[in-house]
Parts: structure tokens; sequence; C-alpha cells
């Protein structure tokens, strides 16, 4: 899937390339056409001019020959039956008409010749733009269609690369068995066949520790407190060991020997069970400890247990530390 999902990331760049480039070549031929026209503009609107004073110049030389016929009827009819003067002043008003419509006639024909000249120069620029533009259209409809040539054939490309993809994939699939690979989860995973034991209450008095004498970074009185505390206590258990380990025929305790808290109470330490070879362990749970002679533990710590306490609370060692921990906590390497 992975595969895939990067053949389709090239494929979108190559896709975004294209388009680039299909977006620079219309925007050249957009600064090409602006160029055509603006020159088909300017020659449109010289045009455009020059036809209006062509109409207003041919007005102006109709209107003088109108003047002018009428002023020749008039010169005519005054000098079949008016007076000498009359027909002077008619003759003169005809001859100014006259004059007048001639100018006018050579102003409308100027006109007209400049208003060819201009159309002739607008015609040729027209087919000019023209064929610049059909020019345009044709790269327009060539470049459109090899770029839809080229996308359609990335397409195709791409659907038989994803096809050979899923091929691998189905392929794959085929051979997996759910069984297995739960199987194989389990066994790579698992922590264990039993679950965790419950955590018990456990008196504070009611906790035997025996460490080795050679061990400094024990504390050897804390056992034997503990065990005191539990004959003041009432603890079945630590009555019936210091019951067994004191000797009948022991004798009383001397005076200089009753200064203690618990010199009143002739006790001998029983022998705790033998030390155990130091060996791997790691924590399963974190812990904190509520006592001074616990230790302090966090979930995956490597520990080595020196003692392992038929109460739950193992003696273990770490960094160079000692003290108890509850003995479910741990797994064994």
């Amino acid at each position: 899937m992975e595969d895939v999902g990067s053949s389709h990331i090239q494929l979108a760049l190559a896709l975004r390339d294209e388009l680039r480039s299909l977006e620079d070549f219309r925007e050249r031929q957009k600064e090409q056409r602006k160029k055509y026209e603006a020159v088909m503009d300017r020659v449109q609107k010289s045009k455009l001019s020059l036809y209006k004073k062509a109409m207003e110049s041919k007005k102006a030389y109709e209107q003088k020959c109108r003047d002018s016929d009428d002023a020749e009827l008039a010169f005519e009819r005054i000098s079949a039956n008016g007076q000498q003067k009359q027909v002077e002043k008619s003759q003169n008003k005809a001859k100014q008409c006259k004059d007048s419509a001639i100018e006018a006639e050579r102003v409308y024909r100027q006109h007209i010749q400049q208003l060819e000249k201009v159309r002739a120069e607008w015609e040729q620029e027209h087919r000019t733009t023209c064929e610049a533009f059909q020019l345009q259209e044709f790269d327009r409809l060539t470049i459109l269609r090899n770029a839809m040539w080229v996308h359609c054939n990335q397409l195709s490309m791409q659907c038989v690369k994803d096809d050979e993809f899923y091929e691998e994939v189905r392929v794959t699939l085929e051979g997996c068995s759910i069984e297995a690979d739960i199987e194989s989860f389990i066994q790579a995973k698992s922590t264990g066949t039993e679950p965790p034991a419950p955590l018990l209450y456990q008196n504070y008095y009611d906790r035997e520790v025996t460490l080795s004498s050679s061990s400094p970074a024990a504390h050897p009185s804390c056992g034997v407190i503990k065990r005191f505390s539990g004959l003041l206590h009432g603890s079945p258990k630590t009555l019936l060991l210091a019951a067994s380990a004191a000797p009948t025929d022991a004798p009383p305790p001397s005076p200089s020997r009753n200064e203690g808290v618990y010199a009143a109470i002739a006790v001998q330490e029983a022998p705790g069970p033998p030390m155990l070879p130091a060996q791997g362990y790691r924590a399963l749970y974190d812990y904190r400890a509520q006592n001074s002679d616990e230790l302090d533990i966090s979930a995956g710590d490597i520990l080595e247990v020196i003692l392992e306490g038929e109460d739950g609370w193992w003696t273990v060692e770490q960094n160079g530390q000692r003290g108890f921990v509850p003995g479910s906590y741990l797994e064994k390497l």
C-alpha cells in the first residue's frame, strides 16, 4: 500500500508539472493576443474617426452643391427680367456658392482618400491578426491534445502499476493464516501464563527478613525488631518461631542486658533460609516504598533477587541498594 501511495504521489507531481507548463503556455498566448488586440484597437479607432469626418464633409459638400444650384437658378431668373445691379449681385452670389461647393468637394474627397488609406491598413492588420489568432488556436489545440495524450498514458501506466501492487497484496493475503498470526502475536507479546497475584494486606510487624551477615547494605537489626514487635502484637507465626528457637536450658538474661526496650523478652533469632545465588528479575509494575526498609522500583527495572520470602516480600538488590518489594511484582528473566 505504501508503494501505491508513493506512485500516486509521483503521478500527482508529474500532473502538476504538466499543468504548470500549460499555464505558462496560456499566459504566453494571452500576452501575444493583447499585442494584436492593441494594434487592432488603434487602427479601428482611427478608421471610425475618419469615417465620421468623411460623413460630415459629405453632408457639407451636398449642402454647398444645393446652395450653388439655388444661386444659379436665381441668377438665371433675375438676369431674364431684373435690373443690371440685381443681376450682378445674383451673379456674385452664384459664383461664391459655386466656389464653396468646389472647396467642400475637395475636403470631402480628401477625407475619402484618408479613410480609404486607413481602411486598407485596418484590413491588412485585421488579416494579420486573424492569421496570428488562427496559429495560436492551432498551437493551443496541439498542446492540449498532446497533454491529454500524455495524461491518459500516465493514468494507464499507473493503473497497471496499481494492479501489480494489488496483486502482490492479494498473494500475501492468500498466504495469511489468522490462527498462526494470533499465535505468533501471543508468543511475542505474552507476559506469562498466570495472572499476577493479588496484592494482599500485610501487617508491618508480621514481615520476617533474614539477611546474610555478610551483606553490608542490609540492616540486620530490622528483622529482629519486626519479630519482637510481632511478639508484642501476638503474631502466631512469630511466637511459634520464637518458641521453637529458644532453648529450654537457656540461662536467664544478665542484668546488664535488661536495659533495652525488649530486654524482658528472651528471644533468640531463628536461622533464616539459606541465601540463594542472585537471580535476574524484571519489574512488571511500579512500586513505591511505604517504609524505610522497602525499595522503590519501576516497571521494566532489572533486579537481583537475594531472598524469596514465604510471606511474599522478597529481598532484592538494585544499584547497590537492598530492600523489600512484593514478589508478585517481579518476573524472572
